[in-house]
C-alpha cells in the first residue's frame, strides 16, 4: 500500500474516497463498506501517484520552455521558451530562430493529435483542470479523460523525439 506524504493531498484523497463510497455504495450492507472503502482508497492513491507522475513529466518538459514565472503569471510557457544557455543566448538571432522553430514544431504536433486527445491534454496539463472537471467539460467519463491524456502524452513525446526536439 502506498502512503501519501502531503497532508492536504492525503486529506483530499480520503474525502473523495468517502464521497465515492457514499455515492456509489450507500445502499450496500454496512458489513461490506470497510472492504469497499479500502479498495476505493487504494485506487484513489494509485490515481494520485499516476497523476503526479504525468504532471511531473510534463512540468519538467514544459519548464524548459519557460525561464520562470515573473510578474506575468498568465504567460503561456510556449511564448517564453528559452533555449539552453540562458537569457544572453535568447538575444542572439540564432537562438531566436531556434526558439521559433521549436515552438512551431510543438504547435504542429499538438494540431496533429486527435481532437479529443488534444482537448483532454490541454485542459489537464495547461489549464490544470482535474480529471473530474475535464470529464465534465468534455462530456465524457473520467476514464476516457485519463485514456485521452495518456495517449496524447505518448504521441507528443514520440513525435517531438522523432523531430529532434529535446526538452
Amino acid at each position: 500500500m502506498f502512503a501519501v506524504r502531503e497532508e492536504q493531498a492525503a486529506l483530499d484523497i480520503v474525502q473523495d474516497a468517502m464521497l465515492r463510497l457514499a455515492e456509489k455504495y450507500g445502499n450496500r450492507p454496512a458489513t461490506e463498506l470497510p472492504l469497499l472503502f479500502h479498495r476505493i482508497m487504494q485506487n484513489a492513491i494509485r490515481d494520485y501517484y499516476r497523476r503526479q507522475k504525468v504532471r511531473s513529466l510534463w512540468t519538467t518538459l514544459l519548464s524548459s520552455l519557460s525561464p520562470g514565472r515573473g510578474e506575468d503569471e498568465e504567460q503561456d510557457p510556449l511564448d517564453t521558451y528559452e533555449p539552453p544557455g540562458g537569457h544572453d543566448a535568447a538575444e542572439a538571432p540564432g537562438a531566436r530562430l531556434e526558439q521559433a522553430q521549436v515552438l512551431e514544431i510543438i504547435e504542429q504536433e499538438l494540431t496533429r493529435l486527435p481532437a479529443r486527445q488534444r482537448e483532454a491534454f490541454i485542459m489537464r496539463y495547461w489549464d490544470e483542470l482535474d480529471v473530474a472537471e475535464t470529464a465534465r467539460a468534455m462530456g465524457c467519463s473520467e476514464g476516457s479523460v485519463k485514456t485521452h491524456c495518456s495517449r496524447a502524452t505518448h504521441a507528443l513525446a514520440v513525435a517531438l523525439k522523432a523531430r529532434g526536439v529535446t526538452l
